[in-house]
């Protein structure tokens, strides 16, 4: 049975593992159909391939662990550029040394950082 999408939508989320802290993004396209009974349904392919929903029961590929928080795109891919381009540490002004920080000590960035926001108290 072949089937044509009526509509497909493109979206893309960020995922990252309350257990170990790995992050990824994925984009997906979201083919919209309806069957023969008229009864809607959609279809989730990334790179190509079918795959469940990603808003049902994610699980990280990393450790197996089922506890994921779900994020717009772009949350981890900014994390990881700042994590592989740190900012420069400003230079110390004279008379400054005591405060300068030491070279290569500047802020690393944490999936934790990310999601601290989101853990509950």
């Amino acid at each position: 049975m072949s089937e044509i999408a009526a509509a497909t939508a493109h979206e893309a989320y960020a995922f990252a593992c309350m257990r170990c802290g790995h992050g990824w993004e994925q984009a997906y396209e979201i083919e919209h159909h309806v069957d023969g009974s008229n009864n809607a349904f959609v279809i989730y392919k990334a790179d190509g391939e079918r795959v469940p929903s990603p808003l049902s029961r994610p699980s990280c590929a990393n450790c197996g662990g089922d506890v994921v928080r779900i994020m717009r795109s772009g949350r981890v891919s900014t994390v990881q550029r700042l994590l592989h381009n740190p900012q420069p540490s400003r230079p110390a002004a004279q008379g400054d040394e005591a405060t300068a920080a030491p070279a290569g000590t500047g802020h690393h960035w944490h999936l934790s950082d990310l999601l601290h926001p989101f853990h509950r108290r």
